[in-house]
């Protein structure tokens, strides 16, 4: 293994072609104790592309995405079977430090969740653990990534105020721009929309279809419509008759949804059950 998610920062290839793969899952199964939640999930995550996961509540979507950056491992009693490779490596190592980990493959959570200091600190917060930038060079990050989450010309002029203060929409994108500042690779989005109004929504939407030019999205929703827009690829997740997650079918999202080889996802996306 090589250094990067040990000590330091490596850059993808520039010469990395459309669908280079960035997580390559193979045969992954979750256990939350002794239940499994999802059992032997194989797939491609490519580069510089945005997969949606859909499927019915309680299918382990949430759960799939936590496997990969580990963050599932901060619920408990957790075991994982499988391999789950970052850029080649796999990210359930000893050696993996799970900082960079998690630096590297960001994640935003259904719920907005700001930390209760100002909108300023909450971007500087993640940049401060992992470097020691001047303040000139904090102040140019900060913007950068309010910028990079369409949020910069709504705060410029209040940074010093707590983002406690920022509406739904505005707080999520505050989560997205937090994520965006320690400058990820991939980045993880568990139903980022669900508690948000229709033109909060549509802000999101059009921040990931920018975000996909940099960084490689995996966006979990029950929005049919949702995944159908901002998607390049989709997974179908449904479980069987245990109650255990697993992956259904896998392809360009515009088969999935129009010409999809698995009954269950046809019915699924037929709008026959879930």
């Amino acid at each position: 293994m090589n250094n990067e998610l040990t000590n330091s920062v490596n850059t993808v290839s520039a010469s990395s072609t459309e669908l280079s793969t960035a997580l390559r899952v193979r045969d992954l199964s979750f256990y939350y104790g002794t239940r499994k939640a999802v059992e032997g999930i194989s797939i491609d995550i490519y580069q510089r592309n945005v997969t949606a996961i859909i499927g019915p509540s309680g299918c382990g979507k949430s759960t799939f995405i936590k496997a990969l950056n580990r963050i599932g491992e901060l619920e408990g009693d957790v075991r994982v079977e499988g391999k789950v490779e970052f850029l080649g490596q796999d990210i359930y190592s000893r050696q993996v430090n799970l900082n960079r980990l998690r630096q590297q493959i960001g994640m935003v959570f259904q719920k907005p969740n700001p930390f209760p200091m100002s909108i300023y600190d909450n971007i500087a917060y993640g940049v401060r653990v992992f470097s020691r930038p001047s303040n000139n060079q904090l102040d140019e990050i900060v913007e950068e990534a309010l910028r990079g989450a369409a949020l910069w010309d709504e705060v410029k002029d209040n940074l010093s105020k707590s983002a406690l203060g920022l509406s739904g929409g505005q707080q999520q994108r505050l989560c997205i721009a937090r994520a965006l500042a320690v400058k990820p690779k991939v980045l993880l989005m568990d139903e980022p929309c669900s508690a948000l109004d229709p033109i909060a929504t549509m802000k999101i939407e059009e921040l990931i279809d920018a975000l996909r030019q940099e960084l490689t999205i995996v966006i979990v929703t029950h929005n049919m419509q949702q995944a159908s827009r901002v998607s390049s690829h989709t997974a179908f997740f449904s479980t069987d008759e245990s109650r255990i997650g697993q992956l259904v079918e896998f392809g360009p999202t515009l088969q999935i949804f129009r010409a999809p080889t698995q009954s269950r996802t046809k019915d699924y996306v037929e709008g026959r059950f879930g």
